[in-house]
């Protein structure tokens, strides 16, 4: 019942632990995901600024085209009107259309030149600063150099009375400034979304996707080859959609990004804490199970040594006084059993006096062990019960405490006795395979539950109602550290018996 209660008292120690250790898991899984959560939001909002800007870019690329579109209208309609002079006789009304549209030119200040089929320049306008230095320019033949500035825009060819003319003209400053305005405003929104204040890693591609535009908050040698970029994105775009942008030039570019670094640490923060939580407990049972045991062993260790101290007095005295006997009338075989018990008592004590001190291990012979002490019990048992022993011919050898061993094989015998209830069966079978020895101790008694199997080598565990529970972990601590052996429960069903197992190292070869 002590033992129960003291297990008891374990498992309660080790749950409050665990749910200690539990509830501050939880907590701060709470606070990851809040901080979670709020990196997620900031990412969020971050991509859909993109998006916003994206747009506003493309409206502006429009708008920009629109502007372009409107130039070259304005153009057109200064050529409709010198045409015009080929179909009829403006009259005084001439000179005013001519006028009108020479200032809707010019007020755009639209660069523009009118030259013959020889090339020679016959009218120019917005080329220069001055009107003088565009004056300077007519009647000259144009050079390749300012025909390469003029070659963005088609020409426009025509007729006037029946002279065929060729207009080039080129963006107007204006429209040349915006568009710079443009240019830079897009190298401008590039930078903003690699460098971004989230700190995201990003990467901006163009429409085939394998020419790298800008990137920021990334090692650049993860994308460094073709290969490598394909698995980046690849990896991004598992982790979040790509956002689609509109650039100057209606350039199509994809934005790729994914979770910032502190947000990827917070997700694994929880599985850290539960691993270390998991540790934590682990250790923390294993120093109760090896203060426990600790504690066991000085508790074995003192009352060994206190037993063999309290044991030698009187065992001196009576070996004393069996020497005085010895030549008194008192008969012999009572004299002989007087020192047998004398012996046993001197066995006993040096049993005990072993305990918690390395024993001195001698190359024994087990089938005379086993006969010796198998023995010595039978003497001591009910009539009723049966002693069977099945040993080899040959001398099976192993180094052993003979005193130690002997007392391992007698608590398990006592337990079996104990168990038959004054009749059955204890067999002892003994074999030799190559560098093992097996020893199984069989009892036909009642057995042992299945649900108390597994507690039976433990200290304090007892199926008596007056037992310590101290026999088999006794034997077990015997076999395991001083023997470096192996004690098992082979067999054991209620109301059919039980068997153990003791399995040493051969000596047999060595012997040989």
């Amino acid at each position: 019942m002590k033992y129960r209660k003291s297990r008891k008292g374990k498992w309660i120690i080790l749950t409050l632990t665990i749910l200690l250790g539990l509830a501050a898991l939880w907590t701060i899984n709470s606070f990851a995901q809040q901080i979670r959560h709020s990196e997620q939001e900031k990412v969020r909002l971050w991509a859909s600024a993109i998006g916003q800007k994206a747009e506003l870019m493309t409206q502006t690329e429009t708008f920009f085209n629109e502007v372009g579109i409107d130039e070259r209208r304005k153009v057109k309609l200064y050529i409709d009107v010198l045409q015009s002079f080929n179909k009829q006789d403006l009259g005084s009304d001439a000179e005013f259309y001519l006028n009108y549209v020479s200032y809707i030119v010019d007020s755009s200040r639209t660069p523009f030149i009118i030259m013959d089929r020889d090339s020679i320049i016959t009218s120019c306008g917005n080329i220069f600063p001055t009107v003088q230095e565009d004056g300077a320019m007519i009647g000259k033949k144009i050079t390749p150099q300012l025909l390469n500035r003029f070659s963005d825009n088609p020409p426009f060819h025509y007729t006037v009375w029946d002279i065929p003319l060729t207009l080039l003209y080129r963006e107007s400053q204006i429209y040349s400034d915006m568009r710079e305005a443009l240019d830079n405003l897009s190298q401008s929104f590039l930078s903003e979304v690699t460098q971004n204040s989230v700190f995201v890693p990003v990467i901006v591609v163009d429409s085939s996707r394998h020419r790298i535009l800008g990137s920021g908050n990334i090692n650049a040698s993860d994308f460094n080859t073709p290969e490598k970029l394909n698995i980046k994105l690849k990896e991004m775009a598992d982790e979040n959609d790509p956002i689609e942008l509109r650039l100057a030039n209606r350039q199509l570019a994809f934005v790729y990004y994914e979770n910032t670094p502190l947000l990827r640490m917070l997700r694994i923060i929880p599985l850290i804490y539960l691993l270390l939580a998991l540790i934590l407990v682990v250790i923390s049972y294993n120093l109760f199970r090896t203060a426990r045991s600790d504690e066991e062993n000085r508790v074995w260790v003192g009352m060994a040594k206190e037993t063999a101290h309290q044991l030698g007095t009187p065992i001196s005295s009576l070996s004393g006084w069996a020497d005085y006997l010895e030549g008194k009338t008192l008969e012999e075989p009572y004299l002989g059993e007087i020192r047998k018990d004398i012996d046993r008592l001197d066995t006993i004590a040096r049993r005990f006096s072993k305990i918690g001190s390395i024993p001195e291990l001698k190359n024994e012979d087990m089938c005379e062990i086993i006969r010796h002490t198998i023995a010595y019990m039978e003497k001591r048992s009910p009539r009723k019960i049966k002693f069977v022993t099945n040993l080899p011919d040959r001398p099976v050898i192993a180094a052993v405490n003979r005193y130690l061993f002997e007392w391992v094989i007698e608590n398990i015998c006592k337990n079996a006795i104990d168990a038959m209830e004054g009749s059955g069966t204890f067999t002892t079978i003994l074999t030799n395979e190559g560098s093992l020895i097996h020893i199984d101790l069989c009892d036909t008694g009642k057995g042992i539950p299945p649900s108390k199997q597994k507690y039976i080598f433990e200290s304090g565990f007892s199926t008596k109602q007056r037992g310590w529970g101290l026999g088999l972990s006794l034997a077990r601590r015997i076999v395991k550290d001083y023997h470096k052996g192996k004690i098992f429960l082979k067999y054991s069903v209620p109301g059919q018996g039980t068997v153990f197992r003791i399995t040493l190292n051969s000596s047999n070869e060595t012997q040989q």
